[in-house]
């Protein structure tokens, strides 16, 4: 059998045995399977999806950036190691040259105030002491389920001083449904608890869909909300890394055995109960969000 009829071999039976196996069937070397995959473009943008929307937006941004401009930069905004090599493959492959040659679009009214607000659009810097459910923070991140064959989006809020994640929401795209989805579950905590939405800051990054009209009209025309903007991206969330950091270091192993997004979904509800009412945290003195809301460290002050 020839090397490309066993890849394709391989291709056909990934879904249902583990790869290690079949190419020791096969008598593949990894090498040669990990090269030629990576020569398979649907297989190489479907790698990198998650890098098209930064790419095709610092394409629009900065349309004379070659690729070594655009990898610095896309460095910067997601906070992570990118090899140039791969920036130049998905500019041939996403045809991002031709996007740069267009006009770049006048930026919308919530940019244009982002801009001109400068350094005061991060509320919470300016804060010394935060109260419980003074400042709740959010990001998006991938959760990798399915035995490592499939990604989903994970967005939670999670407070500032009880450390409590008020409301989550996973499904296969980070898009402003999935945000408002999970920001509707967080209005009903805090009303549980009895505390009041209006006055609340949301902090997050610059990402298109915190900027976006749906989610910047929600929250502070309906909802009364201060919406708290990072300047350095993750590195101005860092309370939001951490919790992500967390979360998917202790629970990896049961995001993999979830073999859709549905059983993703229970796992997910299941373990953010589990770090809200039992998980010890030690900036809590070793007590549980909610053991610390119920006992009256609700009423205490939180330094930054």
């Amino acid at each position: 059998m020839s090397v490309p009829q066993k890849l394709e071999l391989a291709r056909s039976v990934l879904d249902d045995h583990p790869i290690g196996a079949v190419l020791e069937v096969l008598k593949l070397a990894p090498s040669t399977w990990y090269y030629h995959r990576g020569r398979d473009p649907e297989g190489y943008e479907a790698k990198y999806a998650d890098l098209r929307q930064p790419l095709e937006s610092i394409a629009r941004e900065h349309p004379s950036y070659g690729y070594r401009r655009t990898t610095t930069e896309l460095r910067e905004r997601l906070d992570r190691t990118i090899n140039h090599k791969v920036v130049r493959r998905l500019h041939q492959c996403w045809e991002l040259p031709l996007q740069r040659s267009t006009r770049r679009p006048k930026p919308s009214g919530v940019r244009q105030a982002i801009d001109a607000g400068g350094d005061r659009v991060n509320l919470v810097a300016a804060l010394d002491r935060i109260r419980p459910f003074e400042v709740l923070y959010t990001d998006f991140t991938e959760l990798v389920y399915a035995d490592g064959r499939a990604k989903a989006y994970l967005i939670a809020l999670v407070d500032h001083a009880a450390k409590l994640a008020a409301g989550h929401a996973v499904d296969d795209r980070a898009v402003t449904d999935l945000a408002l989805r999970a920001w509707k579950r967080a209005k009903h905590t805090l009303g549980r608890l009895g505390y009041p939405v209006e006055g609340v800051i949301v902090h997050h990054d610059q990402d298109p869909v915190f900027t976006s009209y749906a989610w910047t009209s929600q929250l502070l025309l309906d909802d009364g909300v201060r919406i708290s903007y990072a300047l350095r991206g993750a590195r101005d969330n860092p309370e939001m890394e951490s919790f992500f950091g967390r979360f998917k270091h202790e629970n990896r192993s049961l995001f993999l055995d979830a073999q859709d997004l549905t059983q993703l979904n229970a796992v997910v509800a299941d373990r953010i109960r589990y770090y809200n009412h039992e998980r010890r945290h030690s900036t809590l003195h070793n007590r549980s969000p909610v053991a610390f809301l119920s006992i009256g460290g609700g009423e205490e002050d939180s330094q930054r």
